[in-house]
């Protein structure tokens, strides 16, 4: 089996207006989501991610924050799942809590180096 690496893109959860049990619900809907893919036995990890963003980049190593106002594209969080191909992981995003609120998940294969 291969890794690959389900990226989230979506709507930053403060400015979409739900009220607090919306918000339950949804999180309810990822719990389920995260429960399924372990009693599957193909999700390896995951985590939300926070949406402060702090580059380094250069010869010069500059350090830049970007606030959340800049970030076109939210990463709101990710999971490494095992699966065969591609195409199996396409069907185990299907159950993305965040459609619904135009969310995106990107689809990464992760690269195994031989020492």
């Amino acid at each position: 089996m291969k890794q690959f690496m389900m990226i989230f893109l979506g709507a930053d959860y403060s400015t979409v207006g739900q009220s607090p049990e919306q918000m339950q619900e949804r999180m309810g809907k990822w719990f389920a989501w995260g429960d399924k893919m372990a009693k599957a036995g193909v999700l390896r990890s995951g985590d939300a991610l926070d949406k402060a963003v702090r580059r380094v980049s250069g010869p010069k190593r500059t350090v830049t924050d970007r606030a959340g106002s800049e970030i076109k594209e939210l990463i709101g969080g990710y999971y490494v799942v095992a699966a065969k191909d591609m195409d199996a992981v396409v069907e185990i995003a299907q159950d993305y809590p965040d459609y619904d609120l135009n969310g995106t998940v990107e689809i990464r294969e992760v690269m195994v180096f031989d020492k």
